[in-house]
This record gives structure tokens, C-alpha cells and sequence, in this order.
């Protein structure tokens, strides 16, 4: 009897567990606002909640965000006081683990030369633009035409940082990467049919994550229903299944689309650079972390590589890679990416090989008053352009926006596929208090609202006064006529500096520098149009989220 009372005791208790887990699940699916359901049954609001984490898109590590001294906290020799030390916080983000590689951008040409033929008219800027500048390996006194020929394309280099590549070319690689993470992503989780994204579709169709989530059913050309992926086709079998369960489109309360790839800003650069100890040395009074490895010295102590050099950089006048059978760091141009061990967190070359561009606007001082989360300088705020139907435009063959910059180089703005952008006017200014205009590359410094307006006056040529800024850098004009492509350099003698808000930060050494710049504190500008044998780049991506990657809030 004894026995038979204890067995139903815990009959009872299991059929009470199981009955309290399966009303704990089910409320996931409950509004905790209204107690309606929010699992999209019944006709009701869907929400996704079995989201668990960001997934790592390709080629990206998880940097956990945090606060630390950005700025050289060490002696400055080079007088340059463009880095003097201020406390910051960023959040987490995701960075690539190495420079974007030749390999990697051979695949963007390819792509857009097949899908913009430069032999068609509407086209024939497009491929162009997105070319590097392979002459960027000539000297006056040099013999480097071999790189000139061969570094972008032969296989040999096939997994050195690309070089070559100014900074609207480095935007628009992000912007290219974007869209073609997130088709494969769409493809995967079935929300559109396998293989579509390696048919020929041709270039009035291509895929857009931005005109996918704002217009999904004008995406390939509005042709998005001809490619239905099993998730529209699983709800088309459904007797009672309606037009709008058959046209599914994922959306950002999917979970699915990643948030976009872009240029790193400079303070999360020199904040993943830095790597964990140095973060935490940075923070500590001594601040002698230098370098992105543990240690203020460029040679590796570990006991099977004792004495090799931990980055690739020139080692003195006409040393850039030792001596032929004893070599210090294994290259006398760029290096393969992995060559040299990563740091804390797990980022590859952060100092040496190239140097970096970063999303930021150079200025000489970082404005820590104004802003200490997230510092970026260079926010220039755009909206969907609205056709007359009352949708976001969509640009079409006819309606690509070529820009010709300041070196004569002609760029597509916008291709085919994507949406037409506008800059923010004053409906969505007006009344606000964090910001009050769509560029804002200049804020606090140099225009009538700031801190350090240079309030100086001198007659022009008509007699009347006029500001000086603290910023005039020389403007070379490019146009055209009738007769062809017009430049006109400007010989101004009243230029006083080279600092415009078109110049862009870039941060590291290179295999052209010394040590000195290998510090990730370092920093130096450089005009966005323009390349160099020694500037790469590496691609970014901010975490939606928690702060820690893989840690839930504990709930009770």
C-alpha cells in the first residue's frame, strides 16, 4: 500500500511538472501586453521567439564591447597631439579576421563585370569604378611592374590583402557583401528557391537587402514570386492558405537578415587591435601596452619562435624583410593573411602588413566632450526616396547616379536593384535635440555652432568680409563639356591645410612603416579618393543583442 501511495505521489508530480513546463512554453508564444498570441496563428501578430543568438556571418570574430583609452598614452616624438589619451566605450561588434585579400575582391569584379557588362552603355562606368588602382606599386626609382601586373590577379597572391583601393571602393565592397550574405542567408532558410542567386539574372534584377526588406515584392526585378523557396511553397499547400500566406517574405522581426557589412569605425578598430590584455592594460595606470600582441617589443618570446619578428614592417633604411636566409618577418612586400599569430581576439595582422581605412572623417582631436559610446565622426544621415506611387524608388538602369571625384575617377553612387536615397530633411529634423541636419561630418568643429570656430574676418575681393575657416583645403574641380573631362587644380596660396571633410582616417603600420606606427593608437589621414600600395581594408558588422556572445539574461 506504502509503495503504491509513493508511486502515485509521483505520478502526480510528473503529470504537475509537465503540465507547469508546457504553460511556461506556451507563454513564450503570449503577449505578456495584451495575452493575444504572437506566434502568427489565428491570423495574429508573429514574432519570432525562438531567436537565440546572431549567427557569425562569413569570415567575421566576435569582439565583446567595453570601455578602454583610445589614444597613445605613451611619449609622442612625432609631435603630431592627434591622439592624445580619452576614455570611450564601444559596443560589441563583429570584425573580419583578417584584410579583405585579392582573392575576395577578384570575386566582387567578377561578379559585377558579369552582372554590368562594361560593354553595355548604361553600364560601361560601373566595372571601372570598382577596379583598383594597380599603378599604385610604381616608383620614379623603383622597378615594381611586376606587381603592377600580377599582384591583384595571380594566384600567388591570391591571399595577400588587396591594396589599390581607396575608401568609396572599400564602402561599396561592404555594401556588395551585404547582399550577398543575405541572399545566400535567404536561400538557406528557404525564403527564396535553391540556386537562384548563381542564375543568370541579369542586371535589372539583382538582389538588394535594403529594397528587400522596404518593397520585398519589386526584389529581382519583381520577379522575387518566380523564385519562391520552400517556405512560400510549404504555405501555398495549406487548404486555407491565402495570396498573403503564399507571398512570404522575411522581415526584420524574422531574425534572419543580418545587419549590414561596412568599414569599421576608428574607435572599435583601435579597440579590437588593442586585444584583451591590452585593453586591460590601457585601463591600468602603466599603460605601457603597445602593440597588439602582450609586450612592448616586437620580437616573439615564445620559445619556438624566439626572435621573430610578430608583424611585417620595414625594420630600418632599406631592411623591409632581413636578410636572404635569415628573415625577420618573412616578406619584403605584403604577406599572406595568418601569417603572424592573431591577437586576444582572435584578428589577424592588426598591425603590419597594411594599413587600414576606417569609416571616420579625420580630425586632429578626437571631441570625447561631445561623445564617449560609439565615437564616429563623418554620420551622414539618408532617407528612401519616395516615387509618386508612394514607394521607396528603386534604382533602375536609367536612373544609376555616377559621381565623377576629385582625381577624375568616375564611380556608380547606386546600381540597379538598390534604393534611391535622399538626405534627411527637416521632417525628421525638426524639434530635435540629437541631431539637426543630414551631414554631420563637421559638427563642433569649423561651422557657426562650434566650440572652435576660428572667428577671423579679412576683406574679399569685393570688400566685404568674410570667415576664415579653420579648415580650407585645397578643391579641385572636375567637370566636362562638349570637348571631354575638365579638371582644374586649385593653386589657391591661402590653403592652409589638406583637412577636408573628405578625408578619412587609416590606421596601423604597413610593411612601409617603421615600428613606431605599428601601435594601434596611431593615426593619419588620408583623401577617401585616393589609393596606395599599403592601405587595405577590413569589413565590420555591429551585434544586435546581448553584449556577450552566447550569454542570455537569466531569468527567474
Amino acid at each position: 500500500m506504502k509503495k503504491r501511495t509513493i508511486k502515485i505521489m509521483l505520478l502526480v508530480a510528473v503529470v504537475s511538472f509537465g503540465f507547469f513546463s508546457c504553460k511556461r512554453s506556451s507563454s513564450n508564444n503570449t503577449s505578456r501586453a495584451t495575452g493575444w498570441r504572437i506566434d502568427g496563428k489565428d491570423g495574429g501578430f508573429a514574432a519570432n521567439t525562438k531567436y537565440k543568438d546572431q549567427e557569425t556571418a562569413p569570415g567575421l570574430v566576435f569582439v565583446e564591447g567595453g570601455t578602454f583609452t583610445m589614444g597613445k598614452t605613451q611619449d609622442d616624438p612625432m609631435h603630431d597631439w592627434n591622439n592624445t589619451p580619452n576614455q570611450q566605450h564601444v559596443q560589441s561588434f563583429y570584425m573580419d579576421e583578417t584584410e579583405v585579400t585579392n582573392l575576395m575582391y577578384t570575386e566582387y569584379l567578377y561578379w559585377t563585370k558579369t552582372v554590368f557588362p562594361p560593354e553595355e552603355e548604361n553600364y560601361r562606368n560601373i566595372y571601372t569604378g570598382v577596379l583598383p588602382d594597380t599603378l599604385v606599386w610604381r616608383d620614379r626609382l623603383g622597378f615594381n611592374e611586376t606587381m603592377t601586373t600580377n599582384y591583384l590577379r595571380h594566384p600567388g597572391y591570391a591571399e595577400y590583402p588587396v591594396v589599390g583601393v581607396n575608401w568609396i571602393q572599400a564602402v561599396q565592397f561592404c555594401q556588395w557583401r551585404t547582399d550577398r550574405v543575405n541572399e545566400a542567408v535567404l536561400e538557406r532558410e528557404g525564403y527564396i528557391a535553391k540556386g537562384v542567386k548563381t542564375d543568370s539574372i541579369d542586371s535589372g534584377s539583382t538582389f538588394s537587402t535594403e529594397a528587400y526588406l522596404t518593397n520585398p515584392s519589386q526584389t529581382y526585378g519583381g520577379k522575387i514570386d518566380e523564385y519562391k523557396g520552400r517556405i512560400a511553397q510549404k504555405a501555398s499547400k495549406k487548404q486555407d492558405s491565402s495570396e498573403e500566406d503564399t507571398n512570404v517574405y522575411a522581415k526584420r522581426t524574422s531574425g534572419v537578415i543580418l545587419p549590414e557589412y561596412r568599414l569599421p569605425t576608428e574607435a572599435e578598430w583601435e579597440y579590437a587591435a588593442k586585444g584583451l590584455d591590452g585593453l586591460r592594460e590601457y585601463n591600468n595606470v602603466r599603460g605601457r601596452k603597445k602593440y597588439p600582441w602582450k609586450g612592448e617589443f616586437t620580437r616573439s618570446g615564445n620559445r619556438k619562435r624566439r626572435g621573430d619578428q610578430l608583424a611585417n614592417f620595414k625594420q630600418g633604411k632599406g631592411d623591409y624583410g632581413g636578410i636572404a636566409g635569415w628573415s625577420d618577418d618573412g616578406a619584403d612586400i605584403t604577406a599572406q593573411v595568418k601569417s603572424y599569430p592573431p591577437n586576444d581576439f582572435g584578428l589577424y595582422d592588426m598591425a603590419g602588413n597594411v594599413a587600414e581605412w576606417v569609416a571616420d572623417v579625420y580630425r586632429p582631436i578626437v571631441d570625447d566632450e561631445a561623445s564617449d559610446f560609439n565615437y564616429y565622426r563623418g554620420n551622414v544621415y539618408m532617407k528612401n526616396k519616395i516615387n509618386q506611387n508612394g514607394e521607396a524608388q528603386i534604382v533602375t538602369a536609367d536612373s544609376i547616379t555616377y559621381d565623377t571625384i576629385a582625381n577624375g575617377r568616375i564611380m556608380a553612387r547606386n546600381l540597379p536593384g538598390q534604393l534611391a536615397q535622399v538626405p534627411v530633411d527637416e521632417n525628421e529634423t525638426y524639434l530635435r535635440v540629437n541631431f539637426d541636419k543630414s551631414d554631420n561630418r563637421n559638427y563642433r568643429d569649423g561651422d557657426v555652432a562650434s566650440s572652435r570656430f576660428y572667428d577671423l574676418y579679412n576683406e574679399d575681393e569685393d570688400g566685404e568680409d568674410s570667415k576664415k575657416r579653420m579648415y580650407n583645403a585645397p578643391k579641385h574641380s572636375v567637370g566636362s563639356d562638349s570637348t571631354g573631362m575638365l579638371r582644374q587644380y586649385d593653386k589657391s596660396e591661402e590653403r592652409t591645410t589638406l583637412i577636408d571633410d573628405n578625408v578619412r582616417v587609416y590606421k596601423g603600420g604597413s610593411w612601409k612603416d617603421r615600428a613606431y606606427w605599428i601601435d594601434p593608437a596611431q593615426r593619419r589621414a588620408f583623401p577617401e579618393y585616393m589609393a596606395t600600395s599599403y592601405i587595405g581594408f577590413r569589413c565590420a558588422m555591429s551585434r544586435v543583442g546581448s553584449k556577450s556572445q552566447g550569454k542570455k539574461r537569466p531569468r527567474k
